[in-house]
């Protein structure tokens, strides 16, 4: 049924703080849906696990990044205000009051909800005090042998300053005494990150009850060291420990105007990083006394509202590792991915025989390829579209991209096989990728030497978009082949991560994409485009149009409809845009994994607005923008999501789908997301998302495994 048209005076201030959600609190929402996986008793018990473990790795960036940002901002006493009306303390005081229970709940629900019923499948994890003496005996050997060797016991006292205390480090606080009447003494032990944070029993030594198999026993590396010190403070009577950990600052620092090496300039901020800014977290268990804590605090200058308590074992991020246990009955199944139908049968699409020798190429030449990972294997299509590239001796150049990959991708080995083989190879490397900077620097150098041209960003601006350029000469003549995506050039999140890219070999969008790469190489200052949206020179604006031309139709009477997919919706033009179709009568979906600052169903403002988020085994990483037009659908695909920082700051790239087929294919997607009942969650007008269950007798809807099971 249509939604209501509504009209409001025109003198409504849609810049009022009332009608934006804080970004900071939103991210906390989306976090918080992650952890509601590791709730869900539906969710397979290693997955619960894993979204544990994402909880808690997605904690540490934000207060890296986020938190530490906000802390700059009042140490500097900044005083500009959100979009939702807070000043940067308000806006850490929100935080603190909503992580707080929040990171309480996951330690709380791991010791009491999880490790039982991991207990029952064999897997025991125990504590040091629950081993029996043939079972600590094993542990007391193994710490000679592997760990005592390793540890770096630091004394503090007035001769011993406070050590430095690493970023993301796992420590013990240690209490010690000379002799029955020596005064008390403290030093920090540091758990070794090179060793694995759970050690595993033997199997003849494993922990077994009645009518259970033991697969795995062991307990925290932590533990072992803590019932072991003796051997390191020989002489010392061990009083009690407590394990603490710290996050810092971690964001790089860059003012790239004064840089004429970027390349220089990053890896002097990379070794800041690894020197590490101000500690902004400090995570303790709650045993820990007050005098103790209070001297933590002191010697890292923070506050009891950057300390987050925790009754359990630290840093649930390393529980990843028990997805390593061979149970598939306690994973979710396998995501079997397949190839589009034009590769799988060639024939269909009216190859002669002559053609049909598995040449990617000659497909592409006969129809538009869209591919959709995970559920369409990345190794049989995107890369095998730069591997063939890289082989076959007609490409004369190929020209891409690479935001994020991973260190021994395919991908650049294809490069560099392209650039041996004689090709023109160019590749554009974001130097600036946040936690891959290093990652990014040392393989590009390794294109380098094997005659890539690489170019290492652009000052100013991150390059953020997913673009492949092959020229290819073809009987005499110039073809280029084109791939545009939503995600990154890699192999190993691309089984993880959903995403959509487009292979062609349209001519405008070829030219497109030479002039764009132009522009990132060169002095090229193209602003226009033939097909291609791209950041900062016109996505903006063409976005906008896209959403008022609907607003238009919708104003004369006529039904306008605008579905939107993304990562985040935080940018408040953009939102203000959406606000005034929204008046205008447009009926607006839109699918937000994570932050939005859109405040959905708000009388006479966004009526017409339905926001849902879907977190699920895949992380939703793929954007798609629907417009209706009157029935000449409009469909884009590209990089950028609709924040500040991908419009106007960012190198992006959105695409048209002019393929009617591919076209149709996109709206089934997003159909079948919309309808989700299992993965959604809706977003309402106070901020709550509310989860999606299935009503009545109506089937359970999980739109990532209707799309494995269709694709």
């Amino acid at each position: 049924m249509p939604r209501r048209k509504i009209s409001m005076p025109a003198e409504l201030d849609l810049s009022e703080t009332q009608y934006y959600f804080s970004r900071e609190l939103s991210w906390l929402e989306f976090n918080n849906r992650v952890l509601n996986e590791a709730f869900d008793p539906r969710t397979p018990l290693l997955e619960r696990l894993k979204f544990l473990a994402i909880f808690s790795s997605n904690l540490d960036e934000y207060f890296m990044v986020r938190v530490a940002a906000l802390k700059q901002q009042v140490e500097a006493q900044v005083t500009k205000r959100s979009p939702d009306g807070r000043t940067a303390q308000e806006q850490l005081d929100l935080i603190r009051q909503r992580l707080h229970p929040m990171v309480s709940q996951a330690h709380l629900h791991f010791d009491q909800a999880l490790r039982p019923p991991l207990s029952s499948h064999g897997i025991y994890l125990l504590d040091y005090i629950d081993l029996n003496q043939e079972q600590r005996t094993y542990f007391q050997q193994y710490f000679d042998e592997q760990i005592f060797p390793v540890l770096t016991p630091l004394a503090i006292d007035p001769s011993h300053p406070f050590p430095y205390i690493s970023n993301l480090s796992l420590n013990l606080a240690v209490v010690m005494k000379e002799g029955e009447n020596g005064k008390e003494l403290f030093a920090r032990v540091k758990v070794p990150k090179i060793l694995p944070r759970f050690l595993t029993l033997p199997e003849t030594l494993r922990h077994q009850q009645k009518n259970v198999t033991a697969i795995w026993t062991g307990v925290p590396l932590e533990q072992v060291i803590a019932h072991n010190l003796a051997e390191l403070f020989p002489g010392m009577d061990i009083q009690e420990y407590h394990p603490f950990r710290v996050t810092r600052d971690s964001d790089l620092m860059l003012v790239e105007d004064d840089a004429d090496d970027l390349l220089l300039a990053i890896e002097q901020e990379l070794h800041k990083r690894r020197v590490g800014g101000s500690i902004v977290r400090l995570e303790i268990h709650t045993s820990m006394p007050e005098l103790l804590r209070t001297m933590l605090m002191e010697e890292m200058d923070l506050t009891a509202a950057d300390v987050y308590e925790a009754n359990g074992i630290l840093s649930l991020r390393d529980l990843m590792t028990f997805l390593e246990i061979p149970l598939p009955d306690l994973k979710d199944p396998p995501c079997y991915s397949s190839v589009p139908q034009p590769l799988r049968d060639s024939s269909k699409i009216g190859l002669d025989s002559t053609e049909q020798e598995d040449n990617l190429f000659a497909i592409i030449r006969k129809q538009d390829l869209m591919v959709h990972h995970p559920y369409h294997s990345f190794s049989r299509t995107v890369q095998r579209f730069i591997t063939e590239a890289a082989e076959d001796p007609d490409v004369l150049a190929i020209k891409m991209t690479l935001y994020r990959t991973s260190g021994d991708s395919p991908i650049v080995q294809a490069l560099i096989t392209a650039a041996e083989n004689g090709k023109q190879v160019a590749a554009l490397v974001e130097i600036k990728a946040r936690f891959d900077e290093e990652n990014n620097i040392n393989w590009a150098r390794k294109l380098e030497s094997a005659g890539v041209h690489v170019i290492y960003g652009l000052a100013g601006l991150k390059t953020h978009t997913k673009v492949v350029l092959v020229v290819r000469r073809e009987e005499g003549r110039i073809r280029r082949y084109v791939h545009v995506g939503t995600g990154n050039y890699n192999p190993k999140t691309s089984r993880i991560y959903t995403d959509i890219g487009l292979l062609s070999c349209r001519e405008d969008l070829g030219a497109d994409l030479s002039n764009l790469f132009n522009y990132l190489t060169g002095y090229s200052r193209h602003h226009t485009y033939r097909k291609l949206l791209v950041a900062p020179s016109g996505l903006r604006n063409r976005m906008t149009e896209l959403i008022n031309r609907e607003a238009a139709i919708a104003r004369q009477g006529h039904h306008a409809r605008i579905v939107a997919k993304m990562n985040a919706l935080v940018d408040p033009k953009m939102i203000a845009t959406l606000y005034h179709a929204s008046q205008a009568g447009v009926q607006i979906d839109l699918i937000v994994r994570g932050m939005c600052c859109l405040r959905p169903g708000v009388a006479g403002v966004s009526d017409n607005i339905r926001v849902i988020s879907i977190v699920g085994r895949f992380l939703e990483h793929s954007r798609i923008f629907y417009f209706h037009n009157q029935g000449q659908e409009e469909i884009f695909i590209g990089s950028a999501d609709w924040m500040t920082r991908n419009l106007d700051r960012r190198v992006e790239a959105v695409v048209p789908i002019e393929d009617p087929e591919i076209a149709k294919d996109l709206q089934e997607i997003l159909g079948i997301m919309l309808t989700d009942n299992r993965q959604a969650w809706d977003l309402l007008p106070d901020g709550r998302y509310i989860q999606r269950h299935p009503v009545g007798d109506s089937p359970e809807q999980n739109s990532q495994k209707n799309l494995m099971e269709i694709t």
